[in-house]
């Protein structure tokens, strides 16, 4: 079994580690080849702009030669760069796979489906190339000794990068987080949103929130929004406030251990799948959530 890693984090390479056989990574800049030196057999180094997904495709379709297995993590640009690669070696895309096994030519992959209200089990010949949903494989990848090659490449690319401007950003890692307080549409101004980031701080989680609030309104940056097109999470607690509860919403929490609900409808389609509900308005409840858990806390 031959692995290539692009775009390589240390869960990527555990996962192409437990398959068993030779491991490489590939990467866009020399830093990026020392930070993953010791971690996979072989290193190549492709300077290209990984920021263009067909320059970047290109590469991956050129290091893939004579691998059996592309893995990739679930992020926009990678999933964008692992089509174009798969549509140029002709072989199977897989997106946002949960486990994998590979044997006899055959890789055995878990995914979900029916916007994560179902895991399929899914059979593709390899080579193929795969996504992998964040937080899957928890491991540290063995010690190996690397060999750096540099891929001999002239690529071209359609697209031209005429402007970078950098996203607001904080602290937020909802990924990691065992509390997420998340907001929905529910909450009727931007400054209300204190609200949810006061809960979050007594209880120790942080904020998340909707499609509306991040895509539409713009209350929030991104990085905050929960759901099939934002973040994927499975904390200890998750609390939608004032959140519906459309399927895409729904798709990006049911890994929570456990979830909790607070909004005014009674028939908010965000009960269905809570393990908990209060039909409240949040204007009245959350204040006083945040008053006994504070309370709780100092005493």
């Amino acid at each position: 079994m031959k692995t290539l890693v692009v775009f390589p984090n240390k869960e990527l390479l555990y996962a192409a580690s437990t398959l068993g056989g030779e491991v490489a990574a590939l990467v866009f800049s020399q830093k990026e080849a020392e930070a993953v030196s010791g971690k996979a057999h072989k290193i190549l180094v492709a300077e290209v702009d990984p920021r263009l997904p067909d320059a970047a495709a290109e590469a991956v379709a050129k290091a893939a030669a004579g691998y059996d297995l592309v893995l990739m993590p679930s992020t926009k640009n990678a999933k964008t760069v692992g089509g174009l690669a798969a549509q140029k070696l002709g072989v199977e895309l897989l997106v946002d796979v949960l486990s994998m096994r590979a044997e006899g030519g055959v890789l055995t992959a878990e995914r979900y489906v029916f916007g994560n209200k179902a895991v399929a089990t899914v059979q593709v010949s390899l080579p193929a190339v795969v996504t992998v949903a964040p937080g899957r494989f928890q491991g540290e990848p063995p010690a190996v000794q690397s060999a750096v090659e540099k891929l001999a490449l002239a690529p071209t690319s359609r697209l031209k990068i005429v402007a970078v401007e950098e996203k607001s950003r904080g602290a937020v890692r909802l990924e990691e987080a065992e509390i997420i307080v998340s907001v929905g549409r529910g909450f009727k101004k931007k400054e209300d949103l204190q609200m949810a980031f006061e809960l979050a701080k007594v209880l120790g989680g942080q904020v998340g929130c909707s499609r509306p609030i991040a895509a539409d309104l713009k209350w929030l940056p991104e990085e905050h929004w929960v759901g099939l097109s934002g973040k994927k999470v499975k904390p200890k607690l998750y609390l939608a406030i004032g959140i519906s509860g459309q399927p895409q919403h729904i798709a990006g929490i049911l890994d929570s251990r456990i979830i909790a609900a607070i909004n005014n409808d009674p028939s908010a389609p965000i009960f269905q799948n809570a393990d908990y509900g209060v039909v409240e308005d949040l204007y009245k409840i959350v204040p006083i959530l945040i008053n006994k858990i504070s309370k709780l806390k100092g005493g």
